[in-house]
């Protein structure tokens, strides 16, 4: 893939998150231009999936809910990858800043693309569009299940996929909007679906470790999510479809059986009760119309990941 997108621009939002780190590493790899744009300047995340080195990108302090700081930064792209958002417990403890930050800012995203005549947006949303478990009937929803939000950000993921949908049918901008699950993997240390991930730094690294949730959960490789992104934003569609992804649908004591098995560490313990989301989406239409690749085998995703946290340790 090295060199495949030579002459791309692409400015990714969220850049220092732990998609957005490894969507800029996968960019840059195939020879891409990247226009990095944060908030913050925190970098820990491209340092440890770059053996301590940060990408040769450009780099952009910018806030998101600022429509002028959006559109300066999208100045000569070709694509949008748009990962920024405040996550569950921070839309909690402010609900307006994150309303701004997750639905003007992503409104902001959609105007600098009509502004420069950006042709194509990904964008995340996220699995919280859906509600509990309990809400519905089946273990794996259906791709048109009922979006029921039981959470702020989840209310903001729904306002920001129809948003896209209006964009497409007032201005013409096209869209794809992609739904991860669990997203694991070197990088992702925040989030409440981040413990398995830092299960395996610390079997990695011989620590114990306990994970405090059970149940069953769809497990998706971080650098998987990050290639659907950069797929997502090269897909030509007229509209503004909205995916849910697919990985690995096991339980958290099988995901952590899969940890002992890679790194013969087992002292990573889990709980019992499952968290209240539900168990999995169906992803068949990323994978049978948008092209989306097969997931990398879960032992494979935990080797290389463990291998990721004891080079850096």
């Amino acid at each position: 893939m090295a060199d495949a997108l030579m002459g791309d621009r692409f400015l990714v939002t969220g850049a220092n998150g732990c998609i957005g780190a490894w969507v800029i590493k996968l960019l840059t790899a195939a020879g891409a231009d990247v226009v990095a744009f944060d908030i913050g300047t925190d970098e820990h995340r491209h340092r440890l999936i770059n053996a301590g080195e940060l990408p040769a990108v450009t780099w952009v302090r910018g806030d998101l809910t600022i429509r002028d700081d959006v559109v300066a930064a999208a100045e000569g792209v070709t694509h949008i990858i748009h990962l920024a958002a405040l996550q569950i417990p921070f839309c909690r403890a402010d609900p307006s800043h994150g309303a701004a930050v997750n639905v003007v800012g992503t409104a902001n995203v959609f105007e600098a693309a009509l502004h420069h005549g950006v042709s194509q947006i990904a964008h995340a949303s996220s699995i919280a569009v859906y509600g509990r478990a309990s809400d519905y009937a089946e273990r794996i929803l259906p791709y048109d299940a009922p979006r029921l939000p039981t959470t702020l950000y989840g209310v903001y993921k729904v306002a920001c996929e129809d948003l896209a949908t209006v964009y497409w049918h007032e201005s013409g901008v096209r869209s794809v909007g992609l739904r991860p699950h669990t997203v694991f993997g070197p990088g992702r240390d925040q989030g409440m679906t981040s413990l398995p991930s830092v299960g395996i730094e610390h079997a990695a690294t011989h620590r114990p470790f306990h994970i405090d949730f059970g149940g069953a959960l769809d497990f998706q490789y971080a650098p998987d999510v990050a290639a659907a992104f950069i797929h997502a934003a090269r897909l030509v569609v007229d509209g503004a479809p909205t995916y849910n992804l697919g990985g690995h649908r096991v339980t958290v004591a099988e995901f952590v059986e899969a940890i002992a098995d890679v790194t013969g560490f087992d002292q990573i313990t889990t709980g019992v009760d499952p968290l209240p989301v539900v168990e999995g989406a169906d992803a068949s239409p990323w994978f049978e119309h948008a092209g989306g690749a097969a997931p990398t085998p879960l032992r494979t995703a935990i080797q290389a990941s463990a291998q990721v946290f004891a080079a850096a340790n």
